[in-house]
């Protein structure tokens, strides 16, 4: 059986021949013009199918070793960060762009902090998510990184993780406004890069305790 390709940002499948790529769609926002060329593309190379991700790409799945160049080259866009020790693609509401019930900028938010730490390199994965209201629809508790809309600003949350061991993030700050909220996550990335160790967040945190992680990051 092979294994994934990071350098082309391919994902082995269950049959062992066959890979997954993930084009980078920030915040799963996407246009015609772009979904008709993966679709197109998709049919070209005879992709098994096409598949909705939870971190809002689309993935192409079912393509042969020897045509991931080659698709890369058509598509033209940056691949999502889906494997590796790393930020991945922030995920993100609607919030007040779209949504009726949003009470802050998901959108407008999130895209900053994708365009900023996307594929950044880290001592373990990091996720992050912003929903622009309580509703949570991106499952800020579940990130490294979350951030929640309110009607007074936004809660940021830390740790959070889901797989084998979840754990729900911890509040440690509530009605910030966009910039504060930058300046934190800028802090927060920079507390983590220097830890070192491959453990995610949440796992930091429980090692060192959460009030001096705080004391950490300013708060």
């Amino acid at each position: 059986m092979t294994g994934d390709i990071p350098e082309k940002a391919a994902i082995v499948q269950r049959d062992g021949e066959t890979y997954a790529i993930a084009p980078h769609i920030p915040g799963g926002i996407i246009y015609p013009k772009t979904l008709r060329k993966i679709a197109d593309l998709a049919e070209k190379y005879n992709a098994s199918a096409l598949k909705l991700t939870s971190a809002q790409r689309i993935a192409i799945v079912g393509l042969k070793e020897g045509d991931l160049d080659s698709i890369w080259g058509e598509l033209n866009m940056k691949p999502g960060a889906a494997i590796g020790l790393c930020v991945r693609s922030v995920k993100i509401c609607p919030g007040t762009t779209f949504c009726k019930k949003g009470k802050q900028d998901a959108v407008g938010l999130g895209l900053k902090l994708d365009e900023r730490y996307h594929g950044m390199e880290l001592p373990s994965k990091f996720k992050m998510a912003v929903s622009g209201c309580p509703n949570s629809c991106s499952e800020p508790a579940i990130k490294d990184v979350g951030i929640m809309g309110t009607a007074k600003g936004y809660n940021l949350m830390v740790g959070g993780s889901a797989g084998p061991s979840p754990r729900l993030a911890d509040t440690v700050a509530k009605d910030l406004s966009e910039d504060e909220v930058l300046d934190m996550v800028e802090k927060i990335i920079n507390f983590y890069k220097g830890y070192g160790k491959q453990k995610r967040l949440g796992k930091v945190i429980e090692e060192i305790g959460l009030e001096k992680f705080k004391a950490e990051i300013g708060l």
